[in-house]
């Protein structure tokens, strides 16, 4: 590999540094005063410089990171084949959380588009096949065609163009934007256009964002980037965020998943202080409104009737609200009906629901179906319920070979070992149980009886029911787990943190040593 592919360390400017200067081509005479005088990248204007059809992104704003003083002493970047920004950001994303673009967590949601990839290098090609195959762009539809943008000009001479464009350019900058300016002449109006270049050049960035190309990316590429780039492109200035799917599914029946989903997300609207927004998707056994001592009302049921009239207005009038942060979907509970809905308007209705809280808990059934398999796969987050027994670690092995299968940008699933220290039956140690399944426990609920039957008879959770039990503390600690957030804390009389208020399974980490 060629050290041009390499982003290379910004040298150091002086006092009189001026942004006006352009690149110089090598061997060229040395410029007099009089030859500074065009505009960078100055080109003769012509009647079809002013047709270019790109669309820009609005106003669009590079985001400048302070440098670090400890900075200045670090050792040069490596050359070729590696990309700073886009390892730390893939590996973060991967471990901890969704990428980052300009300072937002990207839980993308990419319409119904078309999307064509040029591409010159091979790595290249790997990533936009990885993020092709991605859960953020299933709905879009993805060519990826070997060659950079001579290839998409010729290409686009005899046929439309789609909605989103890709192309790579490894060559110097001049030739980069001469390029750019003639497919924008084949370019159909409204087209967005992303370009992956060699050069990391704040000029290079401005001056394609003037010719109207909507981001600048610098190769080499990771999946999340390229994933992370086309959300930010379509994102809904209308809708203010998009919330953050956690999907609760049991290894089998009997496992308590329906229990946790509901408790987890009773703790992270009470002692997170974070809303959100239960759905109970088994239509026929649903419990979520028998748990918060609710009359079970259809309101699941009519939104996946009618997924194409769903509005704010429509949502909050099916939604129940439970406490102040909490909402909850329940389920009709009955038989009269046979659910035959198509997975498409499960698809709809989550979407639609997301939008009107940052966490929505999905309680699935115990069940396997299509819409079962595409809403595991699309969730942001899945928490696989299991018992310690043999049952459950082969159903629960199947399970997250499955969406680890269909998720491969994202993190594994999470287990949740329920249930465990039943008196007089055999059980699967943990340890061996997660070696099994290739995924450590995040989470090991004790069997209590006692608790959580009361719990369930009251229509209480465990928070209310038992808060000084250790369900209820693993609760709040799998709360903090999937929202990300830790709890706050609360004064106690003496200004202090009261007992049990306050504690965070993070907190020990930023302790001051004495």
């Amino acid at each position: 590999m060629s050290n041009a592919f390499a982003p290379r360390p910004f040298d150091e400017f002086d006092d009189e540094f001026d942004l006006e200067a352009g690149y110089s081509v090598p061997g060229a005479a040395v410029p007099t005063a009089a030859d500074l005088e065009p505009e960078p990248y100055a080109e003769p204007v012509s009647d079809q410089r002013q047709a270019l059809q790109f669309t820009a992104p609005v106003a669009p704003t590079p985001v400048v990171q302070p440098v670090q003083d400890h900075a200045l002493s670090e050792p040069p970047l490596p050359a070729a084949g590696f990309n700073p920004v886009g390892e730390l950001v893939a590996g973060a994303s991967a471990a901890f959380s969704p990428p980052m673009v300009s300072g937002h967590t990207a839980e993308v949601s990419v319409p119904r588009i078309a999307i064509h990839v040029f591409a010159e290098r091979q790595d290249t090609l790997a990533a936009a096949e990885r993020a092709g195959q991605d859960r953020r762009l299933s709905r879009a539809t993805t060519q990826i065609r070997i060659g950079g943008v001579a290839a998409a000009v010729e290409a686009y001479q005899h046929e439309p163009t789609p909605p989103l464009i890709v192309v790579e350019c490894m060559k110097d900058p001049q030739t980069l934007l001469w390029e750019v300016d003639q497919l924008a002449e084949v370019c159909d109006s409204g087209t967005k256009v992303v370009v992956v270049g060699a050069t990391n050049d704040i000029l290079l960035f401005r001056e394609l964002m003037r010719r109207g190309v909507s981001e600048y990316l610098v190769a080499p590429l990771q999946p999340l980037q390229l994933i992370a780039a086309i959300g930010g492109l379509f994102a809904d200035p209308a809708q203010p965020f998009v919330g953050r799917s956690i999907a609760f599914v049991g290894a089998r029946g009997g496992t308590g998943s329906s229990s946790v989903a509901h408790n987890t997300a009773y703790a992270m609207s009470e002692r997170i202080g974070a809303n959100t927004v239960i759905v109970d998707y088994d239509l026929p056994f649903g419990t979520a409104g028998l748990d918060f001592n609710q009359d079970p009302l259809s309101g699941v049921a009519d939104a996946l009737s009618q997924p194409d009239r769903l509005d704010p207005v429509l949502l909050d009038r099916m939604m129940v609200r439970c406490t102040d942060k909490l909402s909850l979907f329940a389920a009709p509970a009955t038989l009269d009906v046979d659910w035959d809905i198509s997975p498409e308007a499960f698809e709809e209705v989550t979407t639609q629901i997301r939008s009107t809280a940052p966490f929505v808990v999905l309680d699935l059934p115990h069940l396997w179906s299509g819409w079962m398999r595409r809403t595991l796969i699309a969730a942001d987050e899945v928490v696989v319920v299991a018992t310690p027994d043999l049952a459950s670690l082969r159903n629960a092995k199947n399970m997250i070979d499955l969406i680890r299968q269909g998720r491969p940008n994202d993190a594994p699933p999470r287990l949740v070992l329920n249930q465990v220290g039943v008196p007089g039956r055999p059980e699967i140690p943990a340890k061996d149980f997660g070696a099994a399944l290739g995924v450590h426990p995040s989470l090991i609920i004790p069997f209590d009886p006692k608790v959580f039957g009361a719990a369930a008879n009251n229509g209480q959770m465990i928070l209310d029911a038992g808060g000084k039990s250790k369900a209820a503390e693993a609760f709040q600690t799998l709360a903090q787990i999937v929202s990300r957030r830790e709890l706050p804390m609360i004064a106690g009389p003496r200004g202090k943190a009261g007992k049990g208020e306050g504690k965070s399974m993070f907190s020990g980490l930023f302790k001051k040593k004495s």
